[in-house]
Parts: structure tokens; sequence; C-alpha cells
């Protein structure tokens, strides 16, 4: 069997680096966040992809919370139940399937998210308005496309790569 292709080209290493460090600098926030909160870094990483998702317009489910934060779903039942003492985080039914259960943060938390989150979002703003919207467009795509790349290998990860030795 041939040896696989693991060698990227220095531009795409170069990129894979920055999409690294931008992934870094993400926890780093996330765990000032926590200390900001006066919660656990796993307990802000959770709020904060319940945050992102209720602004993309898109609330989440509590399997999908666990999968996006790599935890059980009795980890994520744990962490959930922190949450809601806290009085961050609230589980509705609002689904016709009465089964299904979604994941709001409390108002109040959300507006002091927001003003946590304001001198990032300046400064993400900032840069933004000074690329090229094409530039944007393309970027926004191709970051689309490592997503699916991404979530394609794990998803298959048990056929694409044999077991270890």
């Amino acid at each position: 069997m041939a040896e696989p292709d693991t060698e990227m080209t220095p531009q795409g290493r170069a990129l894979m680096e920055r999409l690294r460090t931008f992934a870094a600098d993400y926890t780093d926030l996330t765990h000032h966040l926590a200390g900001w909160l006066g919660v656990h870094s796993a307990d802000a990483a959770a709020l904060a992809e319940v945050l992102y998702a209720e602004d993309a317009g898109r609330p989440l489910q509590p399997a999908r919370l666990a999968r996006r934060i790599g935890l059980s779903s009795g980890a994520t039942s744990s962490l959930l139940n922190r949450l809601e003492g806290a009085g961050l985080l609230s589980r509705s039914r609002e689904h016709a399937d009465r089964r299904v259960v979604t994941l709001r943060s409390v108002p109040a938390v959300s507006a002091q998210a927001g003003h946590f989150f304001a001198p990032l979002t300046e400064r993400v703003n900032a840069v933004l308005d000074e690329a090229d919207p094409a530039l944007l467009a393309a970027f926004e795509q191709l970051l689309g496309r490592l997503h699916e790349a991404m979530e394609d290998v794990i998803d298959n990860i048990d056929d694409l790569v044999p077991p270890r030795q």
C-alpha cells in the first residue's frame, strides 16, 4: 500500500498555522470569558457555543452542543446543570416535538456577553472593513470548504485512519 500524502505546500502550511493560531486564540479568549463569568473553561466554551448559535439564529440542542465541545452526553448534561444552576442558561421545549430541548442563554447573560465580546467585535469589524469584499467572499468560501473537509474526516475517521499498531 502506498504511503499517504502528508505533505502540504508551504502556503497550505502557513494557512493551516494561521488557522491553528486563531483557534488557540479563541481558546484563550474562552478562558478569559470563564474568569469573567466565574465558571470553568468548559462551561464558558459551552455557553459561548450557545451564544454564537443564538446569534446565528440556529439555537442548539444538547446533543449538538456535546459534539461541538467534544463531551459525552452525560458530561454535557452535568455541564448544562451547572450553567442552569448558575443562572446563565435555560432549557426549553420550543419545538413541535416536545422531546426536543433547546438551549438558550438567559437575556441578562446575552447582554453581558455582548459587552465582553465588544472589543473583539470592534477590532474584527475594523479588519474586515479594510478588506476587499471579493477577497472576503472567496475566503468565506475557502473556510466553508475547509470545514467540509474536516467534517468529512471526522465523520469517517474510522474508515480513513487505520488502527494504531
